[in-house]
């Protein structure tokens, strides 16, 4: 399992996402990271709709991460953070690939289905999360059962109107990338990665290397230059999307419980509709504002049990 130590290793964007994240033992600097989760994350599934106006799905996914990869990677290696071990690198690569992948699948899925209606359908990861982990001897408590089941009650309101069924290809995307995300999130607790957040870094650079195999067999190429919005919003899926974010994640993986971790997707899909609908054209149901107090009573039941750094 990951340690936190090494947090404040790193320079550059890094540092200041370090910074703001704090030390492992104090509380604030989970609430930080899962604010930036939350939100974050959350903005990322129309940042990934608005960047297809000018990118190939897997070309983009696999770039988007080998970039931020790079750049963190280089980043943490000049401020001192060791050089990972062999076994570190390989486990980071099967982490990273898993990962990556559950992240190009929706991409892949957003060619046919709304930004909101993505983030809808992800929030069913973290019902796989803790049944893998259960499955390695970590069972969540009894109300963090009620939690989930309280936060997929809000879920499925959300989804009501069952815009998933148009799009059979988006909706099977969807279904692996869940599975793969789970996986990946729960494994990597019990494979030996790199100490601190360089551990973030490797997992990028690999898994969007991997994704870039299948984008460069499948012939993914630019057939124009992308627009300024495209180029935005790839930029912005780099730098907060994966650099911040994404080392969050790592963060709450190797610190809280699975079931608060992954808590996030409950709440993407209300900060996805909703900018959907502002800023993106997509429709916005009524019946949201019910399943928005359901998604944020169910993470907060998860919170009240999480575990301690």
């Amino acid at each position: 399992m990951r340690s936190a130590q090494g947090v404040d290793t790193s320079g550059g964007v890094e540092a200041t996402t370090t910074a703001a994240i704090g030390k492992a033992e104090r509380p604030w600097g989970v609430a930080v990271a899962l604010f930036a989760l939350y939100f974050i994350w959350g903005s990322t599934y129309l940042g990934i709709r608005f960047a297809l106006d000018g990118f190939p799905p897997l070309l983009m996914s696999g770039a988007r991460f080998v970039v931020a990869g790079s750049v963190l990677y280089l980043l943490l290696r000049a401020r001192g953070a060791p050089r990972p071990a062999a076994r570190e690198w390989g486990a980071s690569a099967l982490v990273g690939t898993l990962l990556v992948c559950g992240n190009a699948l929706v991409v892949v899925a957003e060619q046919w289905v709304s930004s909101g209606v993505a983030a809808v359908a992800i929030a069913s990861m973290p019902i796989w999360a803790v049944i893998i982990a259960g499955l390695w001897g970590r069972w969540p408590a009894k109300l963090e059962w009620v939690g989930l089941a309280v936060g997929m009650c809000g879920v499925l309101l959300l989804q009501g109107r069952g815009d998933l069924r148009a799009s059979p290809a988006g909706a099977v995307a969807l279904l692996f990338s869940t599975l793969s995300w789970a996986l990946g999130s729960m494994w990597s607790k019990r494979l030996p990665l790199p100490r601190g957040p360089i551990a973030s870094a490797c997992e990028m650079l690999c898994g969007g290397a991997a994704i870039l195999v299948p984008a460069v067999v499948r012939g993914e190429r630019f057939v124009a230059v992308p627009g300024p919005r495209a180029l935005l919003s790839f930029a912005y899926l780099v730098v907060f999307g994966s650099m911040v974010a994404y080392s969050a994640y790592a963060y709450l993986l190797r610190t809280v419980k699975p079931s608060l971790a992954t808590s996030y997707a409950y709440v993407n899909p209300v900060v996805a509709v909703g900018l959907g609908a502002l800023l993106g054209g997509e429709s916005f149901a009524s019946a949201s504002i019910g399943a928005l107090a359901l998604i944020l009573a169910g993470v907060a039941i998860v919170a009240v049990q999480r575990s301690g750094p």
